[in-house]
């Protein structure tokens, strides 16, 4: 679910960075490996730094070397601390290969790296994310080797859904420290107080209690207060805590729920609202960095201001506190979910379900055909507006790319639907770009995009795999569908290519596989389909085969 839910979510600078990774993919297959150093302001202990790993790992190209340098501000903040730990990063640096590279993760390291630039990372493109302070990091990103992603915290959608909860509150109290983030966040969090006259604004700083102190002012906050928790890595007592000891603490003393806007905490005690994703946070970073390796400028991305934001809630938090679930926001990931009737019985209902409908087909046949044409066809049209937008894309043609391909044809086969899938490509393409240069090349890949595009319906979309390869799904097994968009495809190509500066006759050769008549996996039914394409290619080109009928031809 947490998946599908994060797929759903747009980030054009995510998309951009990936079709550039994929574009420039070959790069790195062919030259040497390329290094990347990811420098975390904290400790690997830190919930939300794994998670920014994560997305890190995701991110990344397949023959890149990640190495990672942890900075453990929350524990050790002072400035001698620092200094040691620059002092350590610079011995290792100048014992092993330059970084191509580095991803700096949360303010502290940020700072860190602008510091001790010039010592450390010179002429090395930066690229940031889950930053807190928007001002520093803009001024900073005006140097064209330094990029990235900010952690911007929604606190007007945390607020408008807290009200949902809490329409009484009269206070918003913030839990934060004099830590780098704290202050950062401290700024932020005032900011906000213009616009809400109706409220009182206030923090508890956990680096000013002692630990008794801090336990006895979360225990007094009132129950018309929306309390936010943002960060608590100190208290005055001289005390560090791990991000599951803070959450704890807040957990266990405060009389109304916590709120959060970044992962981690969520499940394990507070409330929720809505998060900074910090692992598409990290892919995105990732994908910058790998896009950097590959060849593209750092100039080219801009930062990303708008952070990959999703509603996660606690279920049992919101139990715990007799809070109506219904006002939990639709799209939302929900952490310690209680099953309903119909789920955990769903096994039971299922069959019961099934006999109903065949009672009543048996006394209304004509009505129930009907009403499951009527069904079908709406289902359809909710599949279609719930095609996943945020995709990856072919930077050259505009189509999805083979990594969006690939997950679509998991999705299919994992839920044991049915599809048929078409592959083409350009006839005698070798012999366009060896006659007219690759850019008239690339020109003819653009305008089979756009005819491509041009086609896509509910049912029917296309894909670049690679080079001038092509893949089309629909989402249907019917003879008769098949025939009919694989004779569409020849046609999109009868019309001659009228280019910048020529005008060339295309055509191309297509095969086609079906799900789950001719094979039972990915691999398979792209092989398949393939094998088809092949043979028409053998018999004379601008035609389309099956490969069961290319199957039966060899038996």
């Amino acid at each position: 679910m947490r998946k599908q839910q994060i797929a759903i979510l747009t980030f054009f600078t995510a998309l951009i960075a990936t079709a550039l990774l994929y574009i420039s993919g070959s790069v790195l297959a062919d030259g040497e490996d390329k290094r990347v150093l990811f420098l975390s302001s904290y400790s690997y202990g830190w919930n939300t730094v794994q998670i920014q790993i994560e997305g890190i790992k995701e991110g990344i190209g397949e023959n890149i070397t990640l190495d990672y340098e942890f900075m453990d501000t929350k524990r050790f903040p002072d400035d001698e601390s620092i200094h040691r730990f620059y002092t350590e990063l610079k011995y290792r640096m100048e014992r092993v290969e330059p970084y191509d590279v580095v991803i700096l993760g949360d303010d502290a390291a940020l700072q860190f790296a602008m510091k001790y630039r010039d010592d450390l990372f010179r002429d090395i493109p930066l690229v940031f994310e889950g930053i807190n302070d928007t001002a520093y990091a803009m001024e900073v990103s005006k140097d064209p080797l330094i990029t990235g992603v900010l952690e911007k915290l929604s606190f007007e959608k945390n607020i408008a859904f807290a009200r949902t909860l809490y329409p009484n509150a009269t206070t918003i109290t913030a839990i934060l420290d004099d830590s780098v983030t704290g202050e950062a966040e401290r700024k932020s969090f005032y900011q906000y107080a213009a616009n809400y006259p109706e409220f009182t604004f206030s923090e508890i700083n956990s680096s000013r209690l002692t630990t008794e102190e801090l336990r006895d002012t979360l225990a007094s906050v009132e129950k018309d207060t929306i309390l936010i928790y943002i960060t608590l890595t100190e208290d005055a007592s001289g005390k560090n805590y791990t991000s599951s000891q803070s959450i704890r603490l807040v957990a266990q003393n405060a009389n109304v729920p916590a709120f959060r806007m970044v992962s981690g905490g969520i499940g394990e005690g507070l409330l929720g609202g809505n998060i900074v994703s910090m692992e598409l946070s990290g892919k995105i970073a990732a994908a910058m960095a790998t896009a950097i390796c590959n060849g593209t400028h750092p100039a080219v991305f801009d930062v990303e201001e708008d952070a990959p934001n999703i509603y996660c809630i606690d279920e049992a938090v919101m139990r715990k506190y007799n809070l109506d679930l219904s006002l939990i926001p639709k799209d939302a990931e929900i952490m310690n979910h209680l099953p309903t009737f119909f789920e955990k019985h769903r096994e039971i209902i299922f069959p019961l379900i099934v006999i109903f409908l065949i009672l009543i087909f048996v006394i209304a046949q004509l009505v129930l055909r009907t009403r499951k044409q009527t069904v079908r066809a709406n289902l359809l049209t909710r599949t279609a507006s719930e095609y996943e937008k945020s995709s990856t894309h072919d930077f050259l043609t505009g189509l999805p790319n083979r990594t969006k391909l690939y997950d679509d044809l998991s999705r299919i086969i994992d839920g044991n639907s049915v599809c048929s899938l078409f592959i083409f490509d350009i006839d005698n393409f070798k012999g366009i770009n060896d006659t007219y240069g690759h850019n008239v090349g690339d020109e003819v890949l653009k305008e089979v995009g756009n005819r491509l595009l041009k086609a896509t319906d509910n049912i029917f979309c296309s894909y670049r795999l690679a080079g001038d390869e092509f893949i089309c799904i629909l989402k249907n097994n019917f003879r008769n569908d098949i025939d009919k968009y694989a004779r569409m495809c020849l046609k999109l190509f009868q019309d001659d290519f009228c280019l910048s500066k020529n005008t060339l006759t295309v055509h191309i050769s297509l095969g086609i596989a079906v799900y789950p008549d001719d094979a039972a996996s990915v691999k398979d039914l792209i092989e398949h389909a393939d094998q088809a394409m092949y043979s028409v290619k053998k018999h004379g080109k601008n035609d389309y085969a099956f490969y069961d009928s290319i199957r039966k031809q060899s038996g």
